[in-house]
C-alpha cells in the first residue's frame, strides 16, 4: 500500500484527489494539510512514501518544506504540484531532488499515474516540461547532503560515515543516490571525483 500524504492550500483539489483515490487501492491517503509547517509535522509524524506539495502555501514554500523534508527523509518521494510553469522554478525543484514536478491542469488520471511512477523509483515531470539544459549546483544540496560528501571524498565508506552521523547505513547510500541524481552524474566513483574537483575534501 503507498502510503500518501497531500499538502495543498487548496481543499477542493485535495478533496480531487482523495475521490480518485478511493477506488485505488494501492494508495492511502495518511493525512493532508494547508501549509508547509504542518507538511513537516505530518511527514514527521506519519513518514508517508509519498508528498504531493504544492508550490506555493502559506507558513512555508513547497520548495523549502522539500528540502528540509529530503533531508530528514531521503526516501520519502516528492511531487510538486503546481500552476506555475516557469522554468526556474521547475530548474529549482529538479536541483533540490523531488521526484516529480506537475501543473495543476494535469488530469486526476495522470496524478495518479504519478505517484506509481515515483514510488517504483521514477521521476514524473510534466512532458510540457524540458529539463535538458539543467546544470549542476553546489548549493542544490543539503546540508546532510554535503557532509556525507565530505566524507566520501575522504575514501571512508557508508558504514563509516553513518557511524560518524549516527544514521542508518541505507539512509547514506539513498543520500548518495540522490546526489548522483541531482548532479547528473553516473555513479559513486563520479561522486567522488565530483567531491574533490569541488574542494569537498579538507
Amino acid at each position: 500500500m503507498i502510503r500518501l500524504a497531500i499538502a495543498e492550500d487548496h481543499q477542493c483539489l485535495i478533496d480531487s484527489i482523495k475521490l480518485i483515490t478511493e477506488f485505488d487501492n494501492d494508495i492511502s491517503i495518511v493525512g493532508s494539510v494547508n501549509d508547509g509547517e504542518a507538511l513537516l509535522k505530518l511527514v514527521r509524524l506519519k513518514q508517508p512514501q509519498i508528498v504531493i506539495a504544492d508550490l506555493r502555501m502559506p507558513k512555508l514554500d513547497g520548495l523549502e518544506a522539500s528540502k528540509i523534508i529530503l533531508e530528514e527523509f531521503p526516501h520519502t518521494k516528492i511531487i510538486i504540484f503546481t500552476m506555475f510553469d516557469l522554468p526556474e522554478i521547475q530548474k529549482q525543484a529538479k536541483q533540490i531532488g523531488v521526484s516529480g514536478y506537475i501543473l495543476k491542469n494535469i488530469s486526476l488520471d495522470n496524478v495518479i499515474k504519478a505517484i506509481k511512477a515515483v514510488v517504483k523509483g521514477d521521476t514524473y515531470f510534466d512532458s510540457s516540461i524540458d529539463f535538458s539544459n539543467i546544470s549542476p549546483k553546489k548549493n542544490s544540496l543539503t546540508k546532510r547532503q554535503k557532509e556525507i560528501l565530505k566524507h566520501s571524498a575522504q575514501g571512508k565508506t557508508s558504514r563509516q560515515i553513518a557511524n560518524l552521523l549516527f544514521i542508518d547505513i541505507k539512509t547514506v547510500n539513498t543520500h548518495r543516490q540522490n546526489m548522483i541524481r541531482v548532479l547528473n552524474l553516473k555513479g559513486t566513483h563520479d561522486l567522488v571525483k565530483y567531491a574533490i574537483e569541488h574542494k569537498y575534501i579538507s
